[in-house]
């Protein structure tokens, strides 16, 4: 039997989990066009997904943020409809045998830092910066990158006073913490340094195939965070830099120099990989290694 929701819109097959939720492929029956639908239980014991919907209005119309269409209730759930994307840059990853090339790391190094700023001027925190939150447009947007999962967005800045949140410590930590930044992990307030600390991590996990603070087996989370935590306090930059472009790891460097309440320069970190790109001579062209390779096996 068919789930119709709100009317207007028919829940189709699982395609993915959020941080909170259930995400379905759907269809808006008005014009056939195929939509994204999260789905939250809506007794869940930390429901975001109203949350989640206020963020996403907010945001609207800015590049590589998906569109907004729907929120409300139904039944026993929550419901969040937006425009349907392509595959996250996790899953373009795997399908590269987690290897990409220098030029396609540059090539996402622009856009994700593109996509933080506009957060950001929105006097919003992502606080979530990881692969699987960005993913790829479909169609015609095929070259675009896009941002999701604002479950864990918050305001770092009051829109109408302009003032900044509070210099805090002794929070837990918020995120994913392979990718956090070394002041969330001391339970700093989280500000928009930590969003691009988390940015170049994702970089260098894209550079290298891993970070040097994955695949630890330990007794709990405490423990796992902990030695996450020493490990990246204890690596240098330019270590996780070795072998690739200098620009990754002072875009590391530089934000791990942020103060708590600075707005970063997006436009010299830009630049950086800019420079580097006309260096290499690299086209910024939008062929990623993952088109490359669909069109080889597109050819067999």
């Amino acid at each position: 039997m068919e789930i119709h929701i709100s009317g207007k819109y028919s829940l189709g097959r699982k395609i993915g989990s959020g941080s909170f939720g259930e995400i379905f492929m759907g269809k808006d029956l008005t014009n056939d066009m195929e939509v994204s639908i999260k789905l939250e239980h809506s007794q869940a014991k930390h429901a975001q997904l109203l949350h989640e919907s206020r963020i996403y209005q907010i945001l609207q119309g800015g590049p590589g943020i998906p569109e907004f269409y729907w929120f409300g209730n139904e039944g026993a759930f929550n419901i969040l409809i937006t425009e349907l994307l392509g595959p996250s840059l996790e899953d373009l990853f795997n399908f590269c045998q987690r290897k990409f090339s220098v030029k396609t790391v540059l090539m996402i190094a622009d856009q994700m830092i593109s996509r933080l700023e506009y957060i950001h001027a929105k006097n919003l925190i992502h606080r979530d910066v990881k692969p699987e939150n960005f993913l790829m447009g479909l169609g015609r947007k095929h070259t675009i990158l896009y941002t999701i999962d604002y479950g864990l967005a918050k305001k770092y800045k009051d829109p109408k006073t302009n003032v900044h949140i509070p210099y805090l410590e002794g929070k837990s930590l918020t995120g994913t913490a392979r990718y956090a930044s070394v002041n969330t992990h001391l339970g700093i307030e989280q500000s928009r340094r930590d969003d691009l600390e988390g940015a170049a991590y994702v970089l260098f996990y894209f550079l290298r195939g891993n970070l040097p603070w994955q695949g630890f087996t330990m007794q709990n989370k405490k423990e796992k965070y902990d030695m996450i935590k020493d490990l990246k306090i204890a690596t240098l930059p330019e270590h996780l830099s070795q072998g690739f472009p200098d620009e990754f790891g002072k875009l590391l460097s530089y934000t791990r120099g942020l103060r708590f309440d600075e707005r970063p320069d997006y436009a010299y970190l830009k630049k950086l990989f800019r420079d580097r790109m006309i260096q290499e001579s690299y086209r910024n062209d939008f062929i990623y290694d993952w088109i490359i390779l669909a069109s080889r096996q597109d050819e067999d």
